[in-house]
């Protein structure tokens, strides 16, 4: 079968660095066709640096890295510093990128690329806030009929919230621009926080990562060492969620994972909930399933992937 073409489109973060790499180290499975940057975790001048250093630290240069948006649709920018560090990617001291950025706009290569390949042949996996999506659905309708699948990080049910009480990050950010990609009618797979929560870096996990003894594991073992301090203070648990490399994982062994096709909306007006994923997991309403919402995770499994994987590299 021919390696699924994706374009990541992401806000790194060091989970979101772990999802490129998996990605990079799976080429039998996955063909990263591009890379679009958008403002998150950190402002879009240090995501557009971090994915070409994550690139670079893969020796996968060949790859375009193209900068989006640098602010949501409708909102000022929120960023996760308290998380990821000043730059996105501490834990490791990695050099700065040498390769350029590609020339355009990140909203742009989005487009094109969904228009010169045959419909239905081109997955978009959204790691970060979902702006660059919903900026290219507004300003190209026609390509939303062309895309195979959009399978994207963001969002939870029964965990609730991890940047407000109610809502999940990637979504509250830019809720507008979630509430686009919902309703666009595109086929979309969700890993919220329901199923990254239980795929933990455990000290034995991260020890896997470290014992590749190659610049790539000592790299992956030195984020997730810093990324985890905050988690594993917030909950109480005994490492972080790696939220963003199940997006990747599903790409190459969807088994791993479980969930159902149920109704998802955003809530964009609410101080209370905004940018809640109103997931409709028990079907009490009559809206239309739009998106299947996992709720699951084979976490052994995603870890020996992810480390077997990263091995190679």
């Amino acid at each position: 079968m021919a390696p699924r073409k994706i374009i990541i489109d992401t806000d790194p973060g060091q989970d979101d660095a772990v999802a490129i790499l998996l990605a990079l180290a799976s080429p039998e499975e996955i063909e990263v066709l591009g890379i679009t940057a958008v403002a998150g975790n950190v402002p879009l001048e240090l995501t557009a640096k971090n994915a070409r250093i994550v690139c670079e630290l893969a020796g996968h240069t060949h790859i375009p890295v193209y900068a989006g948006c640098d602010r949501p649709l409708n909102r000022p920018l929120v960023t996760a510093e308290h998380v990821h560090g000043k730059t996105g990617l501490d834990g490791p001291v990695l050099p700065d990128p040498e390769m350029p950025l590609a020339d355009g706009h990140a909203v742009d290569f989005i487009i094109d690329t969904l228009r010169a390949h045959e419909p239905g042949t081109v997955t978009l996996c959204p790691l970060g806030p979902l702006t660059n999506i919903a900026s290219a659905f507004q300003k190209a309708p026609d390509i939303v009929d062309r895309v195979r699948e959009i399978v994207l990080m963001g969002g939870a049910y029964f965990e609730v919230g991890n940047i407000t009480p109610a809502a999940e990050f990637n979504i509250y950010v830019d809720p507008e621009a979630a509430d686009i990609v919902f309703k666009s009618g595109a086929h979309i797979v969700v890993m919220p926080l329901d199923v990254t929560h239980d795929a933990l870096v455990t000290p034995h996990r991260n020890d896997a990562f470290r014992a590749l003894d190659s610049k790539v594991g000592h790299a992956v073992a030195e984020m997730t060492d810093f990324f985890e301090r905050f988690d594993k203070e917030k909950y109480g648990s005994e490492g972080a969620p790696l939220h963003d490399p199940c997006v990747t994982a599903y790409l190459i062994r969807p088994e791993l994972f479980s969930g159902r096709h149920i109704n998802v909306e955003i809530e964009t007006q609410s101080e209370l909930t905004l940018g809640m994923t109103v997931a409709d997991w028990w079907r009490v309403t009559d809206r239309a399933p739009n998106a299947m919402f996992m709720g699951d995770v084979d976490a052994q499994g995603f870890f020996d992937l992810l480390t077997e994987r990263l091995a190679r590299l």
